[in-house]
């Protein structure tokens, strides 16, 4: 597995986490805090788009 795509595993991987981790706050009844991780999700896609956007892969 190459450099760059460890990288983007690695920004799908963090994300996936993100989003579970999201649902999980949302259904225990942590309602605000779900809703406010659940933003990291196309926060760390973004992030992983502008660092690896100039790549060609």
């Amino acid at each position: 597995m190459s450099k760059i795509q460890l990288a983007k595993a690695g920004f799908v991987l963090a994300a996936g986490a993100s989003f579970l981790f999201s649902v999980y706050l949302w259904f225990s009844g942590s309602k605000e805090q779900g809703a406010f991780v659940g933003l990291w999700v196309p926060s760390i896609l973004s992030f992983g788009t502008l660092m690896l956007g100039s790549r060609s892969s």
